[in-house]
C-alpha cells in the first residue's frame, strides 16, 4: 500500500478548526481494522488497465490522490473517525492480483465494522471492492446477500461479456458471484451509450434502473423519494458512484464524459438519501481522471459527495 501526505489550511487549533487533513489517520494499517473505533477507512485503487482494455481513456489511476487533494481542506463537523489505509498498486497489466488485494483489505475493514471508501480507478475497482464486502458479510451471523442492494449511479450499466474483466464487465462479475442474491440498481443511465445488448442483460438479471432522461423530469425532492422507498428493500447497500453519471459540464474530468448526464443535485440528494438509512457497508467513488479535468472541479464535486456521505453515513451511526 502506498501512502498519501494530507495537507491544507491550517486556521488554528482544536476540532473548531477540524478539516480532513487534521483529523484523518493516515498511519491506519490492516492491522489497525480490528481495534480502531469504527468508521470510514478510505483505501484507494490505482487502476488504468480495465479502462485500458474496455477502450477508454487512460489516467483514472491517478483519481484516488487527487480525490484526497480535494478532500483535505473541507470542514469537519463531527467526530466521526476518518482514517486513510493507502492506496493498492500493482504491477504493470496484473489487474486481477491489484483486486485480489483490495478485496482482502475490503473485508478486513467491513468485518472490524467500518465503512470502506473506495477511491478509483476505473469501474474495474466495484468488482473488487464487492468481492471484499461479501468475503466479510459471509462472516457476519446475521447478514445474508439476500438483503444486500447494490445502487450505482452510472450512464453504464457495466454489464459487458469480455473475454477478460475490463471497467464495462464488473457488475456482470458481481451476478456471477451473488448469484440468485443478486440485486442490482442503477440510476442514470444513457440509452445512447447502452446497446439493446446490454439492455437485454438487464432484464435477464432483474436490474431496475432509471434512464438520465428520467431523472431529468424528477425534482430533487421526487429522487430522494425514489431513493428512500428503493433503499427500504434491503438491510445492507453497496454505493456506488461513477463520476461519468454527471453532465460533462461540471464532471469533464472522467474517463468517458456524459453528453446529457444527470444534476448535480439530483445525484448527491439520492446518494444521501441512501447514506442517511445507515446501511452503508461499502462506497466506491470511480472514473475520475485527472488529466481531463478543469479547474480540479470533477475531483471537487466528487470529494463534497465523499465529504456529506462521510458525515450522514456517521449521524446515522451515532
Amino acid at each position: 500500500m502506498s501512502k498519501f501526505t494530507w495537507s491544507g489550511r491550517v486556521d488554528g487549533p482544536g476540532p473548531e478548526h477540524a478539516r480532513w487533513h487534521s483529523v484523518i489517520d493516515a498511519d491506519f494499517t490492516l492491522g489497525d481494522a480490528a481495534e480502531a473505533q469504527p468508521g470510514a477507512v478510505l483505501l484507494g485503487f490505482a487502476s488504468d488497465e480495465g479502462v485500458r482494455r474496455n477502450g477508454g481513456r487512460q489516467g483514472a489511476a491517478a483519481g484516488p490522490d487527487e480525490l484526497r487533494r480535494a478532500l483535505g481542506g473541507l470542514a469537519i463537523h463531527d467526530d466521526f473517525p476518518r482514517y486513510d489505509a493507502g492506496t493498492v498498486r500493482y504491477e504493470g497489466q496484473d489487474l486481477e492480483s491489484g483486486q485480489e488485494e483490495l478485496s482482502q483489505w475490503v473485508a478486513a475493514v467491513v468485518r472490524a465494522g467500518h465503512l470502506p471508501v473506495i477511491l478509483g480507478g476505473g469501474h474495474e475497482t466495484s468488482f473488487a471492492s464487492h468481492r471484499g464486502l461479501v468475503r466479510g458479510l459471509k462472516n457476519e451471523n446475521s447478514a445474508s446477500l439476500e438483503s444486500l442492494g447494490i445502487f450505482n449511479l452510472d450512464a453504464h450499466f457495466d454489464l459487458r461479456e469480455a473475454e477478460e474483466p475490463t471497467s464495462g464487465t464488473p457488475f456482470r462479475q458481481i451476478s456471477e458471484i451473488d448469484g440468485k442474491d443478486f440485486n442490482y440498481v442503477v440510476w442514470g443511465i444513457s440509452a445512447a451509450n447502452n446497446t439493446r445488448v446490454l439492455f437485454a442483460a438487464a432484464e435477464r438479471l432483474g436490474v431496475s434502473y432509471l434512464l438520465d432522461e428520467d431523472l431529468a423530469r424528477l425534482t430533487v425532492q421526487e429522487v430522494t423519494e425514489i431513493a428512500i422507498k428503493e433503499s427500504e428493500n434491503f438491510k445492507n447497500i453497496h454505493l456506488s458512484i461513477d463520476l461519468d453519471v454527471l453532465p460533462a459540464s461540471v464532471a469533464p474530468g472522467v474517463s468517458a464524459p456524459a453528453a446529457l448526464g444527470v444534476e448535480a443535485l439530483k445525484i448527491h440528494a439520492m446518494v444521501l438519501a441512501l447514506a442517511q438509512t445507515g446501511k452503508l457497508r461499502l462506497v466506491d467513488v470511480v472514473e475520475l481522471n485527472p488529466k481531463y479535468d478543469v479547474d480540479a472541479r470533477t475531483a471537487k464535486l466528487a470529494a463534497r459527495m465523499i465529504h456529506d456521505i462521510i458525515a450522514e453515513h456517521g449521524a446515522a451511526h451515532k
